[in-house]
């Protein structure tokens, strides 16, 4: 049997009954704040090389150990969350990361018998060297190294060391080809 139609009266109930909710009115404050301390007051953190070309809605972590050299271009949605203490970013000249690639420098540890956030986080550092291209949705863990001019495949995750000139792709990222 098919659902009722809602009546008139009813979908006016429920359309007040949103417009008066203070969760509505307080939801853009919420989006400002974390706005503020994910991009704004982190990217003033980073070392910026020149003509470099971030999104709005970029996510940033830790932005005092993240170097971004000249023309590097980071794509919507992009997160770059360095570690709390040691774990650093650096990302090579003419870097361009496409669209919701994200990129840490820390994780935490795999011990059984304990939380995985009671344990301690293992930092490490991540470098990208120059003209290096990181296809949308890559995920680039802890500890690795792109070589120079090195390609990564949208959606791969990259758990090894990427060397200079390769093209690597899949989940985890292997080597496919050398570029010519």
């Amino acid at each position: 049997m098919p659902p009722k139609p809602r009546s008139r009266a009813s979908r006016l109930a429920r359309l007040l009954r949103s417009v008066v909710d203070p969760a509505l009115w307080l939801h853009p404050f919420r989006m400002l704040h974390y706005y503020g301390y994910t991009h704004v007051a982190e990217r003033r953190k980073i070392a910026l090389g020149r003509d470099v070309r971030i999104a709005p809605n970029v996510s940033f972590a830790h932005g005092e150990r993240i170097l971004l050299g000249d023309q590097v271009q980071i794509g919507a949605h992009c997160a770059l969350w360095a570690g709390r203490s040691t774990g650093r970013i650096e990302v090579g000249a003419r870097t361009t990361f496409g669209p919701s690639c994200f990129i840490t420098a820390a994780d935490y540890g795999l011990h059984a018998g304990t939380r995985i956030t009671d344990q301690p986080m293992t930092e490490r550092d991540v470098i990208f060297g120059p003209d290096c291209w990181i296809g949308t949705k890559a995920v680039i863990t802890a500890g690795i190294t792109i070589g120079e001019g090195a390609v990564i495949g949208a959606g791969s995750v990259v758990t090894k060391d990427v060397p200079a000139g390769a093209i690597a792709a899949g989940v985890p990222a292997k080597v496919l080809k050398m570029r010519d």
